[in-house]
């Protein structure tokens, strides 16, 4: 029997239960659950491995890869623009980012970029795994390519190059990049132990991955598929590319590194109307406008019809964020997520360090959320 540490409210001791069963069905390595309901921590449960050889425990400091979970928190970033006045949903990329309206782009707005419907989520064309370390390279090459779809006309999901796309709309409009805003803004002030892009001192903290033993379930192939998960290119990698500097590297899609506790808290706020610690993160304004319906159809990558906000997937198409249909949030490779309920107030994050290959809605996480409503 693995021993579950921290605590669930009584309310939700069905959630400690369900998040025992995962272990005892050995579907899991190391986990974290945390809940937070109308700003109050009502769940934060962990337990397991830190390490594959099990020899150190996943416990409250442990920080977990959460891969495209970070796009939830990169999306929050460019709300936080948008709240402050710096930029306009509905102005285009090229108005910030000039190079960017090569190749048919000119017209791509900042909403459209960030609802996965700009037909770049890929790089059809070889090049070396080890590019995507070269923040700049990559940055040229997506402004210079061009669209694999009739921008506008469907999402097609971006699975690492939406990071970059993001990442420098808020780089030329803020001067910053995303991970120094996170860490200056937010992570920082609020003490969420919340990071894009890992300084070197925190690597230890850092859980190893189990990988999954077979691929995700694409359905039918296609070219935008294949440039998004399946050339040898498509994510980053290379000869002589360590996983500290994987770790090292800001990757607003990719590689955020967290605790389920930090990714519940900061997300509860949206759930409280903005609030966090006495300190208003987001407006109410803004959270609607950032969850509100884009794009909704089949997706041109992922095989499930998806509803995607700005920046983020609305659960009301795929329910795998319980029965809400107002309930945003991400997934990210191997099983992680946050959520945000508005309408119950309710926010939650899963971590693990066991992958799987569901592309969103892992078991795990749906029965810890099913335990949870």
């Amino acid at each position: 029997m693995v021993e579950i540490a921290g605590f669930a409210k009584p309310s939700y001791a069905a959630v400690k239960d369900a998040f025992a069963a995962n272990f005892a069905e050995d579907r899991e390595l190391g986990a974290r659950f945390s809940l937070v309901e109308a700003g109050e921590v009502v769940v934060d449960l962990w337990a397991g491995h830190a390490d594959r050889k099990r020899t150190h425990p996943f416990d409250e400091t442990t920080l977990t890869p959460v891969f495209s979970t970070t796009k939830a928190v990169a999306a929050l970033l460019i709300a936080r623009l948008v709240d402050a006045g710096r930029l306009a949903y509905d102005q285009t990329v090229a108005s910030v980012w000039p190079e960017f309206a090569q190749a048919g782009k000119g017209e791509v707005t900042v909403e459209q970029a960030l609802s996965h419907q700009a037909g770049l989520p890929g790089f059809p064309d070889e090049m070396e795994a080890s590019d995507w370390f070269d923040w700049d390279l990559i940055c040229r090459k997506l402004a210079a390519m061009a669209p694999m779809w009739p921008p506008r006309t469907a999402s097609g999901y971006h699975p690492v190059t939406y990071g970059y796309i993001a990442g420098e709309i808020f780089r030329r409009v803020d001067g910053r990049t995303m991970g120094t805003a996170l860490r200056e803004d937010l992570a920082g002030p609020l003490g969420l132990d919340l990071w894009i892009g890992l300084p070197d001192p925190e690597h230890p903290r850092a859980a190893e991955l189990q990988r999954p033993t077979g691929l995700p379930k694409f359905g039918q192939l296609n070219d935008a598929t294949r440039a998004a998960f399946l050339t040898p290119w498509s994510s980053p990698g290379g000869r002589g590319r360590s996983s500290a500097e994987w770790r090292r590297m800001e990757i607003p899609s990719a590689n955020g590194h967290a605790t389920a506790l930090a990714l519940a808290r900061l997300f509860g706020a949206l759930a409280d109307g903005g609030w966090i610690d006495g300190e208003m993160i987001l407006s109410p304004a803004l959270i609607a406008e950032l969850a509100r319906e884009r794009i909704r159809g089949q997706d041109l990558v992922l095989p499930f019809v998806m509803c995607w906000g700005a920046g983020v997937m609305r659960n009301e198409t795929v329910k795998i964020w319980g029965p809400g249909e107002a309930t945003f949030g991400h997934a990210g490779w191997g099983g992680s997520c946050v959520f945000v309920d508005p309408e119950r107030r309710l926010a939650g994050a899963y971590v693990m360090n066991k992958q799987s290959t569901e592309l969103i809605g892992d078991h795990r996480a749906r029965r810890l959320i099913e335990a949870a409503y």
